[in-house]
């Protein structure tokens, strides 16, 4: 087995919310093999708290995040991505930078937690963990190493046709208390 590790970019407009969540489920699902960043395009400057409060009751370590541009990992010296992936549709329909290693890219749109009615943000984000955590799970799973570029590609954009957007997943709120 290979003791490369591979960079992952996560993406959003605002890199707030679904985009933090999923590069702290990818660096602790990933153990060790992946490196999870997450960035926006119009990054709002500061995490949701309700990111931070969902992935601390899932168990998640969440580490210090915070809400950045995207154009810090197109810049000299920046990390090569070997994957970037929109977690937005917005972020998916607009002009990305040109990234540095030439990454595969894939969208995994996940319903905007933060444009649920207020009473139910909590649920709509717990929603939104679940879509990202199972497609992660699939995703760490691939056998990188042993598919050719055009099947990885392939295999890491359908992970994102996989799933029901996060709006239509129902979840209980105990699913983690065993």
């Amino acid at each position: 087995m290979s003791d490369r590790i591979f960079n992952v970019l996560f993406l959003c407009t605002g890199n707030s919310a679904r985009s933090i969540m999923a590069e702290a489920l990818l660096n602790f699902y990933g153990e060790g093999k992946f490196r999870a960043f997450s960035a926006g395009s119009l990054p709002a400057g500061q995490v949701n708290p309700l990111a931070v409060k969902t992935l601390e009751k899932m168990k998640v370590p969440v580490g210090d995040p915070s809400s950045k541009s995207w154009d810090q990992f197109a810049e000299p010296g920046a990390p090569d991505m070997d994957f970037v992936i929109t977690v937005c549709d917005n972020a998916a329909r607009e002009t990305c930078p040109i990234w540095p290693g030439q990454p595969i890219n894939a969208h995994w749109g996940v319903a905007d937690p933060v444009s649920a009615p207020p009473e139910e943000q909590q649920l709509a984000f717990v929603s939104a963990f679940v879509v990202l955590e199972r497609r992660i799970k699939i995703f760490v799973e691939l056998p990188i190493e042993s598919l050719s570029r055009i099947a990885l590609s392939t295999k890491v954009k359908e992970i994102g046709a996989l799933l029901p957007e996060s709006r239509e997943i129902f979840w209980e709120e105990d699913h983690r208390d065993n």
